[in-house]
């Protein structure tokens, strides 16, 4: 490629004794320094500048500015904002690829519309750390981006505050200044060990992971993350490698998203935003179900967001009742403190039990509460874990009076507990979804069934489990013992309905 003067670009390299000369003509080096330059780099065979830089005797910025002055990019007027020099020509002043790659890249791009960029590095002529030196030296020629710094502030009313690790200082810097651009708040790191020890400090919103890294990947670090306290935190893996193999296995890490380095900023952006949106209806998501299921049922949906309908659905659930008896005397005998502070007692230890087992704990009604076995996640075993989670309840009752009945006779203080636990259990179609007003909303179950399992709690004596016929043929085939019991006319119920009571 040659100059309109006629001159050769690539004649002064990074390798050459030109380029030395021109380091002594900017006074960046001496006479000395070059001298042991050259020695170095008889030895191990590196480039000029990257023997300079290894001797510590100058920065890799002075040697991109000296390129840049080499390439007739720092001839301009005062005042005068320069053109954007063409990459392939600066990468080849780089010497990251030869003008024979270069010319190849462009007759690609021509017949594809490809991004030159994207070319040069999926057919092997530079990395894309490389690439990005010489966006990073396109960019300083045209005054449009500062030295990376660590923290940039997004302006005031701006976007998500964005985690950057990449190795590269100049990756880094020219991610920065995009996102900054465009009103995010950017902290960068080049060690992935310190960005994974101060993302709890930091706090983003999401995290951009350069693939390639010494030491920790891109891949191990999103793993790491998602390991972590910081599992919910989004997680982009940025990379000039954009094949299906290594973007599924990038997925698979639990990445949120996979974008190529030659993407826009406009793109990387949009990216960023519509990872965001779905992490927090996700988030959403988590918040409306841990307040009454287990983190594993959470983790169930949220896996599988498309399977849950919140908007109303009928389908086969196990409705459990559990009733408190005796507690209205307690009460009267206790002081409000006290008799609240058993309350919360008893009906935590059978909360813990209908998560235990699955379940979703639907709400408290005053001295007892509802669940149910099969909303929002439907599990083939539904109505065993709603016997169990039932089971459960009752032993824990039977270690609380034990307890209490010690201490009372250590104390001889107030009297011994004596409350005892009623349950029905049924089975059978209902609905399932979001329901109340503009003011107040929440996931519960509705129907006949759920009726008759309300019914059957208030049927229970103390310490008795009744359960409905949909439930013991659901049972059928596990190893469950029911005593058969009269039907029982239950108000709405047309004819009497079969009963059974458990036992434990």
């Amino acid at each position: 490629m040659t100059r309109a003067d006629g001159s050769n670009r690539s004649a002064v390299r990074a390798d050459s004794p030109l380029f030395g000369e021109l380091l002594l003509k900017l006074g960046i080096v001496t006479p000395n320094q070059i001298e042991e330059a050259l020695a170095l780099q008889s030895l191990n065979g590196q480039r000029l500048g990257e023997a300079l830089i290894s001797l510590g005797y100058v920065t890799r910025e002075q040697i991109q500015d000296a390129l840049g002055e080499a390439l007739g990019l720092h001839n301009v007027p005062q005042g005068f904002t320069p053109a954007q020099p063409p990459l392939g020509e600066l990468l080849v002043g780089l010497k990251y690829l030869t003008v024979a790659q270069l010319d190849e890249a462009l007759a690609l791009q021509r017949r594809t519309g490809r991004k030159l960029g994207e070319i040069v590095v999926e057919n092997g002529y530079c990395t894309y750390k490389q690439l990005y030196e010489g966006l990073g030296l396109q960019n300083r020629v045209t005054g449009r981006q500062e030295p990376p710094a660590r923290s940039t502030q997004a302006p005031e009313g701006g976007h998500h505050r964005v985690m950057v690790v990449d190795d590269s200082p100049l990756a880094t810097a020219f991610v920065q200044d995009g996102l900054v651009s465009l009103g995010y708040e950017v902290i960068c790191f080049q060690d992935p060990y310190e960005a994974l020890e101060q993302v709890g400090k930091v706090q983003p919103a999401i995290v951009l992971s350069d693939l390639d890294m010494p030491g920790i990947d891109g891949m191990e670090l999103c793993r790491r993350l998602k390991e972590g306290p910081s599992r919910a935190m989004p997680v982009i893996i940025l990379t000039a490698n954009d094949n299906d193999t290594e973007r599924v296995k990038g997925l698979r890490a639990g990445a949120d998203d996979y974008v190529n380095k030659s993407a826009s900023m406009d793109e990387l952006a949009a990216r960023i935003e519509s990872v965001m949106r779905r992490t927090g209806e996700t988030e959403r998501m988590r918040k409306l179900f841990a307040r009454y299921t287990s983190d594993a049922v959470v983790e169930e949906i949220l896996k599988s967001p498309d399977s849950v309908v919140l908007t109303g659905e009928k389908r086969e659930v196990t409705i459990l009742f559990a009733d408190i008896r005796n507690f209205t005397g307690l009460a009267d005998s206790l002081p409000p403190e006290q008799t609240v502070g058993v309350l919360n007692q008893v009906l935590g230890g059978l909360s813990d039990a209908v998560l235990t087992c699955g379940g979703t704990l639907d709400k408290f009604l005053g001295d007892g509460l509802m669940a149910v076995f099969g909303a929002p996640v439907f599990r083939e075993d539904d109505a065993l874990r709603a016997l169990q989670s039932a089971k459960m309840m009752m032993a824990f009752m039977v270690e609380l009076r034990q307890r209490a009945e010690a201490e009372w006779a250590t104390t001889r203080q107030g009297r011994p507990l004596t409350l005892e636990l009623g349950i029905g259990i049924n089975s059978g179609m209902a609905v399932a979804g979001n329901i109340g007003g503009a003011m107040r909303t929440e996931y519960t179950c509705i129907g006949d069934s759920v009726n008759v399992a309300a019914r059957l709690c208030a049927l229970a004596g103390p310490g008795e489990i009744l359960v409905g016929e949909r439930t013991v043929e659901l049972l059928a085939g596990h190893e469950s013992n029911f005593d058969e019991l009269p039907p029982v006319r239950l108000k709405g119920k047309p004819h009497p309905v079969p009963l059974f009571r458990a036992l434990w």
